[in-house]
């Protein structure tokens, strides 16, 4: 059965992130998407110009005529905005009951840009974070959560905050190869990955809603985890430039 993913994020408009890779990456992974959209976004390959919230009361009416029609087999959160639709977003988590919940706490775009309008940080610690079975940010995004600097320390931060699972990614260090690791309060567990040569816009995203979707298939968090980075790296590999800024990953 192919699985619904619920996705609440925001919409890229140069196609390289946000819901465009949520809904191409769950697609390409043998998903379904269905999409609360959080806000346009003024933006390109190169960097964020601005962004527009949506209002709370259409994302609620929509909310509620999926949830009136559909089940979900998971979801994966992205951009946010404001800590307002961050207390809609918990109040729905809790109407899913069960349902796996991946969280990529998104506060800049990868190119450059504010993706927020006030300091989120504690409000996703505080309600989002508790709802979500895991969250994927990469090493600058959990030091802002967090207020640590060291990787260890963020993670088990992030762990403690909300008792599931935190995978901090590399992509923003300068080494030749990426390293991601998953911290649980089981341990920790790292992947290492060819640093290929581009700037990529959408890869955090694109992670996220794959780990998102194999868990919407029924695969272990672990496997998820593990085979959302593969097919990542397979996504990363065959990337194009559309535009005069980043890489856009082909997620197929």
């Amino acid at each position: 059965m192919k699985p619904n993913i619920l996705v609440i994020a925001g919409h890229d408009p140069s196609g390289g992130a946000g819901i465009h890779a949520d809904i191409e990456a769950i697609q390409a992974l043998g998903g379904f998407a269905s999409t609360l959209i959080t806000g346009l976004t003024v933006q390109n390959s190169q960097n964020v110009r601005s962004f527009r919230l949506t209002d709370i009361d259409l994302l609620e009416q929509q909310a509620e005529a999926l949830l009136d029609d559909y089940r979900f087999q998971a979801v994966k959160i992205g951009m946010t905005g404001s800590v307002t639709i961050i207390d809609f977003i918990a109040r729905l988590l809790d109407r899913l009951p069960g349902v796996p919940v991946v969280l990529d706490p998104v506060l800049a775009a990868e190119a450059g840009g504010s993706l927020a309008r006030e300091s989120l940080a504690d409000a996703m610690l505080d309600q989002l974070a508790p709802r979500s079975e895991i969250m994927t940010p990469n090493l600058p995004e959990a030091q802002i959560l967090t207020g640590q600097t060291d990787l260890d320390d963020c993670g088990q931060a992030l762990v403690s905050r909300s008792g599931q699972a935190a995978l901090i990614t590399g992509t923003h260090d300068d080494t030749d190869q990426v390293t991601n690791h998953l911290f649980t309060r089981a341990g920790t567990q790292q992947w290492q990955w060819e640093r290929l040569p581009h700037s990529y816009h959408g890869s955090g995203c694109t992670l996220a809603s794959a780990i998102a979707c194999l868990r919407g298939h029924g695969e272990s968090l672990a496997n998820a985890v593990a085979d959302g980075q593969a097919h990542v790296d397979r996504f990363l590999r065959n990337a194009f430039r559309p535009g005069q800024g980043q890489h856009v990953p082909d997620r197929r």
